[in-house]
């Protein structure tokens, strides 16, 4: 049974760690499979669209997104093509809780990554989808939305 984990709050200095990538031969394990399985409980729980092992204080290049189909586990995200029209929407973060800020991000982009079951895949995105990946690729070379964003707002929580 996947369990909630703590959300780690900025500026906690793991979130400004790049993340380092995890080895092939690890992914299918068994704790992986659980660490896929508590952070995809944890970013749903917590209304989030996605996670990255950072926020959890794991210092690894995972990262789950949450979509109509279910949850997306991705291991060693590397974005290989974006495209080069931009867009600017409003993000948020789990880890920055209460601040909200418009960021430019890239409209579509291509990423390749290893599945929870270790298979190479890849992923052409757009949109929403395409914004979440590249917010949580941040999250991995440790950058935060704020470090983008224009117009931040703070909400009381």
């Amino acid at each position: 049974m996947a369990k909630l984990l703590p959300i780690i709050i900025n500026p906690d200095p793991i979130l400004r760690k790049k993340s380092l990538p995890v080895a092939n031969d690890d992914i299918a394990t068994k704790k992986m499979q659980v660490l896929f399985a508590d952070m995809s409980k944890t970013m749903i729980e917590k209304d989030g669209v996605g996670l990255a092992a950072p926020q959890i204080g794991k210092n690894i290049r995972i990262i789950t997104i949450s979509t109509k189909d279910g949850t997306i586990c991705m291991a060693n995200p590397k974005i290989t093509r974006k495209s080069w029209a931009k867009e600017w929407n409003e993000e948020g973060c789990l880890s920055v809780p209460g601040v909200f800020g418009k960021v430019s991000r890239h409209k579509k982009v291509n990423c390749i990554y290893t599945d929870k079951d270790g298979k190479k895949t890849k992923i052409e995105a757009s949109g929403l989808m395409a914004f979440v990946i590249q917010h949580e690729i941040d999250h991995l070379d440790g950058v935060l939305f704020i470090d983008k964003a224009k117009d931040i707002k703070k909400i009381e929580i």
